[in-house]
This record gives structure tokens, sequence and C-alpha cells, in this order.
């Protein structure tokens, strides 16, 4: 795809006001380590929502999310959005009021006060390892792969303009610069993905002929030896991926953390759910039109979407559109790499290398944190070209299944059983990565989401094993954070019973 001087000027001038802006509305943003890593705990409800969409939305759903619809799995690859949003209702009325009570930076963090050093240090540890070797070198890959299907820019070079340009805003502001720029970025993924499903329907003959052509692909349900989604896996295994991204992922939680109220951290949630419910009219259905479309030339399914991209966008709109798919890259990288270093800092520095740091040291800390972060990053993300990695969605969910299954079982374990010991905390985290290798070594052949149900479940019986053993003498009081406005209202409950109903009428179309 070629670009003019218009495109080329249009792509600069939105990323540099993204930036600028971003910065300048940071400017006060870094003095405290609750400035820099939670805003303040300052943001509303809009900027919640729009930050956790453009966090998650990037070029791995782009890339991957599509290759999946383009591939043989069809509208069903919507599930995880869909499912998604549900889990982030959940997450509004179960986790965050005991998280924002809490008043935690991170989500190891509240691990200590529920078991001990030993779970925290644990998960900050997985959760730097997953966010550096798997999310962050996904998302720079997927980014610099678009760029490079799309545009003929380079593949290292593409990853290194990346990740530098998300550096910039995200060392100097913190939690809020990410937020500010996340507000415009989020809205231009939006009104991108819009656009380019009407090209589609425009180009594979209108929406009636989209629906005869691919009448076998637009369902959600797939049968039970489905090799990548069954609906069993749908059932069971997939909860667990979706309640630890959307409650217990520090990405995407530190919004809801960094709330100014109950109130305003549950609405953000939810509004993100109700925005997540457009993922598969603007993400999944453009890989289904590119198969339709060019399916004898992709060379494989990741690129359908920049396939379709390329081929349907007009002059005129390649450097809006080249801005837009940049900035859902840089938001998502932003994003892992500011939760990366809060967790590095917080959890690892402030509480084992220097306990008593000043707020300076800690924002400083958290700065070169990124940097190395992003670093380690960029080096990796080239080597995911490798096609023993089978697509880069099944990469991500395939790695991310070593550290969720434990991490869920302890979390929602620690909620509903008080005597729940300290030591059984512990032990579910080191026992489900080993239970989990185990399994895809001797199962590779069972999807996924089936390995990670087990995992699970071995997780919660040993963990139930501990606690009928040894249970703790006494329930663990956690902190109260008194000036937190815990009060959830009746708009809350509202918006949650129309997300609730828009999947519902979701699934009754696309069975």
């Amino acid at each position: 795809m070629e670009l003019s001087l218009l495109d080329l000027a249009a792509f600069a001038g939105a990323i540099g006001f993204v930036v600028v802006f971003s910065i300048y509305k940071s400017r006060s943003g870094g003095a405290t380590g609750e400035d820099y890593f939670l805003a303040g705990r300052g943001l509303t409800w809009p900027l919640i929502g729009l930050s956790i969409v453009a966090a998650n939305l990037s070029t791995e759903q782009f890339v991957g999310m599509a290759g999946q619809g383009a591939g043989n799995v069809g509208l069903a690859a919507g599930n995880w959005q869909l499912t998604g949003a549900v889990g982030v209702v959940v997450v509004a009325f179960v986790f965050l009021p005991r998280f924002l009570r809490a008043g935690i930076y991170t989500m190891p963090e509240y691990l200590e006060y529920r078991y001990n050093t030993w779970a925290r240090a644990l998960m900050a540890v997985y959760t730097i390892i997953i966010y550096v070797l798997v999310t962050t070198a996904t998302v720079l890959y997927s980014g610099a792969l678009t760029l490079h299907t799309i545009f003929g820019l380079p593949l290292t070079g593409s990853v290194w303009l990346i990740g530098g340009v998300a550096a910039v805003y995200t060392v100097w502001g913190g939690l809020k610069a990410v937020a500010w720029a996340d507000l415009i970025q989020g809205a231009g993924l939006l009104l991108g993905g819009l656009l380019t499903m009407v090209l589609g329907f425009q180009a594979v003959g209108g929406v009636d002929a989209f629906f005869a052509h691919n009448a076998d692909r637009l369902h959600m349900i797939l049968p039970a030896d489905h090799p990548v989604l069954p609906w069993t896996g749908l059932l069971a295994g997939m909860w667990i991926p979706i309640f630890y991204y959307c409650g217990l992922n520090q990405f995407i939680v530190q919004r809801a953390l960094a709330a100014k109220s109950l109130r305003q951290g549950q609405l953000g949630v939810i509004f993100a759910g109700g925005l997540w419910l457009l993922v598969p009219f603007f993400i999944v259905f453009p890989g289904i039109m590119a198969a339709q479309l060019y399916g004898g030339t992709l060379s494989s399914p990741d690129q359908a979407y920049p396939t379709l991209l390329r081929e349907i966008i007009p002059r005129g709109l390649r450097g809006l559109m080249l801005a837009a798919l940049a900035g859902a890259v840089i938001s998502s990288i932003a994003s892992m790499l500011n939760s990366a270093s809060t967790v590095f800092t917080m959890d690892l520095y402030r509480r084992y290398a220097h306990p008593g740091a000043p707020q300076g040291l800690l924002v400083g800390m958290g700065r070169a944190a990124t940097l190395v972060f992003l670093v380690m990053g960029c080096l990796i993300a080239p080597f995911l070209a490798n096609p023993r990695f089978e697509g880069i969605f099944n990469y991500i969910q395939e790695f991310q299944g070593y550290i969720s299954p434990g991490i869920l079982a302890v979390f929602v374990f620690g909620f509903a059983v008080p005597r729940a010991p300290a030591f059984s905390g512990v032990a579910a985290l080191l026992l489900a990565p080993a239970v989990y290798g185990g399994l895809q070594w001797g199962m590779g052949d069972v999807a996924y989401l089936h390995r990670m149900a087990i995992t699970f479940g071995v997780a919660l019986a040993a963990m139930a094993v501990m606690t009928l053993i040894a249970p703790a003498r006494e329930p663990r009081v956690l902190p109260v954070r008194e000036e937190m406005d815990m009060r959830t209202d009746k708009v809350a409950v509202a918006a949650a019973a129309a997300v609730f109903a828009g999947i519902g009428v979701f699934y009754a179309v696309f069975w």
C-alpha cells in the first residue's frame, strides 16, 4: 500500500497529537508512587472504560482473532470478547469491591494480605515473565507484522518504532498519561473498526451476500471435538482465562484500581464490557470477509485483517488507518509496560530490595523498569514469526495457561474460604504451572481450554485438602481504605443488565 504525503502527514499528526496531549494531561502526575502508578486514584468511568478497551484491543486481536475468524473457528472467535463482557460485569461486583476496599496497588499485593509474602512474590514474578515474554512481545510482533504487511515497513524496525513511541509518554506520565492517550486511541480504534466493517461489506457485495456465503462460519457454538474452541471448552475452560484476564490481570485491572470511587470503577469496567460487544462485528467479521475475498492468497490466517485493509482502504484514509492501528498497538504496549513496572517496583523492589524507598525513587525505578522491559520485548518480538507457534492468539492463550488457572484458583478459594492457610496459596501457585506443563507435554492434542480446566480443578482440590488438614486458626484481616466511597448505585446494576441483554441477543441470533 502506497502512502501519499497527505497520508504520512495524517499519520504523523495523529500520533504526535496523542503523545503531546497525554504528556500535557499528566504533567503534574508523577510526584508520588500513587500519582505515577495509579493516576492519583482519580480516574472516572469514561476514562476507565475506554482505557480498558484500548489496552485490550490491539493487533493481537486484529491479527490473531481475525485470523481465527478467517481460519477454522469463524465467528466463534468472538466468544472471547462476549464472555469477557460477562467477566468484567462479574469482576465489577465481586472482585473490584474487595480490591478497592483494601487500597492495593497490584494484584500480587492482595495475595500478601490474604496469604503471605511468598504468594505475593510468586505472582509478581509470574506476571512480569508473562508480560515481557508473551503479551508485550506478541503485541509488538503483531503490530509490526500489520505495518509490514500493509505498508511494507521493515518488521524489526516497526517493532522498535512502536515500542519507542509507547515509551515516550509511558515513561514520562505513568498511568495518567496512558489513560488519556487511550481515551483518544480507543475512540479512534472503534471508528477504524467500524470503517473496516462497512468497506468490507461493500467489497463482498453487501450484507446479504456476506451472510449467504459464510453461513457455515457464523456460529458461536462449535462441536465438542473442535481442535481450537469446542463448546465444552467454552463452558468450562474459557472462564479461567476470562476471569484471570478481566479481574486479576494487572494491566486491565489497574485502571479500575485507580478509580476515585467504587461507583466510578464499576461503571468503567461495565462500560468496557458493553463496548466489547462490538468486537465480533469490527474484528471477526472482517476476518471472515478476508477469507471470502482472498482466502486463496493468504499464506496464514494471521494475514487476513492486514490483507483486507491493504486492499479496501482508499487513498487519503490510509494514514489515519495506519495511525489507528499504530495507536492500538501503542496503547496496549504502554499499558503492559506501565503495569509490569508497577508490579516490579511495588511488589519486588519496594517490598524486598528497598522497603523504605522514598516516593521519588519509586517513580524513578518505575521509569527505569519500563525501559528495560520494553527493550526485552523488542528483542523477543521478531522471533515470534516462527510458524511453530501456530498463530499469535494461540501463543498468548497457550502460554498464559501456565499461570492463569493457578492464580484464579488462589484468589477464588481465598474469597470463598476464610480459613484457607497461607501455605495453600503458595502451594497452588507452584503446583499449577507444573500440572499444566505436564498436560501440555502429555496431552498436546487436547484443546488448551480443557487443560486449563483440569489444572484449575487440581489447584482447587489441593487447596481444599490442605485447608481440611490444617485450616488457619483465624481468618486473615485485610486492610480497609476508609476514605474510598464504596457505594454501588442503581445505574451500575442497570448498565450490567443491559450488557447481559446484549450478549443474550447476540447468541440468540448466531447460535
